[in-house]
């Protein structure tokens, strides 16, 4: 195999998902329906967002950033999977496995802090209704995504420069579907110490800060209904809350899933379903989840279905 610049390989093989041959047709045709649905279902909360000016709030301005972000994450990986399942050929260039890595980090931070963001703005929503429109301003919402979008490219391309720095000898199978970062430094013959430093830092910071900004607002939430407790206000808090919660608890619910089947040592096959569920099925759930519990989006899902049948006679 011929030597391309320091990584010692040209390319990577992608081992796919633990299947059997026979196997092949119905994953296939699963995955391309999982995936079809995440485009769709995504793009069509943002074109409710975008058609409907009663949904021209900060709530559902970061909505329609986070379908966004959702769209792009799984279209990092699962494109590239049902080729190979659909070609045979698992191959991917060295190039495009470090591209594809810095990606994957880049989208799965930008969900990390969207999340967060939208916390917050339930958290000014319930504990400050008067001054919503004085905080939530389209300034500061343009910050909060531009912050987001910043740390997120920082965070990948300091794990993705690291990474190109590192020699990679003989092995080049990768026991995964995607250049999982993990997989990627486990195949190197160079010292990986510094990579490892910074994902205990720098990678950890990207899901342990916004998810403590989450569990802050919500606790802040929680004081604030307790202090004046009664069935309406805990009734308009879930509605408030309800979707965004559930996407929160979907989102890291998979992600501990993925952590504690690597740190306790699990087989790839585990690790496999942990990583399927966090990059496929979670945001192929998202607009299922702000569609059906949210009322605003289930009206403006009714007008925009109304409007259509009427041009359609």
């Amino acid at each position: 195999m011929k030597r391309e610049n320091q990584s010692g390989v040209s390319e990577f093989l992608l081992l796919g998902l633990p299947m059997q041959p026979e196997q092949l047709g119905i994953f296939f045709t699963l995955f391309l329906g999982m995936y079809l649905t995440t485009v769709l279902g995504n793009l069509l909360i943002i074109l409710l967002i975008r058609l409907d000016p009663r949904l021209h709030t900060p709530m559902y301005f970061f909505l329609s950033h986070l379908a966004l972000t959702d769209i792009c994450f799984s279209s990092v990986t699962v494109p590239k999977m049902l080729m190979n399942m659909q070609t045979q050929d698992q191959s991917i260039p060295y190039a495009g496995c470090i591209t594809q890595t810095y990606f994957f980090i880049f989208f799965a931070g930008i969900d990390n802090f969207l999340l967060a963001v939208m916390a917050y703005d339930r958290y000014v929503a319930i504990c400050h209704p008067l001054h919503y429109a004085i905080i939530m301003t389209e300034e500061l919402c343009l910050c909060l995504l531009a912050g987001s979008w910043f740390l997120s490219c920082a965070s990948a391309l300091i794990h993705t420069l690291l990474l190109a720095q590192l020699s990679f000898c003989a092995d080049n199978i990768i026991p995964h579907f995607f250049c999982d970062l993990a997989a990627l430094l486990k195949l190197s013959c160079s010292d990986t110490s510094l990579n490892d430093l910074v994902i205990l830092t720098a990678g950890a910071a990207v899901v342990i800060f916004p998810f403590s900004g989450i569990l802050v607002s919500y606790g802040c939430i929680g004081f604030s209904i307790l202090k004046v407790p009664s069935t309406k206000g805990i009734c308009k808090a879930l509605s408030t809350c309800g979707s965004h919660l559930s996407v929160v608890s979907l989102f890291y619910g998979t992600i501990m899933a993925l952590y504690l089947s690597s740190s306790l040592g699990q087989s790839h096959e585990k690790d496999i379903i942990a990583s399927v569920m966090y990059t496929v099925v979670t945001p192929m759930l998202n607009p299922f989840i702000y569609s059906l519990r949210n009322r605003d989006m289930t009206m403006a899902l009714g007008i925009l279905s109304r409007s259509s049948n009427l041009v359609a006679k």
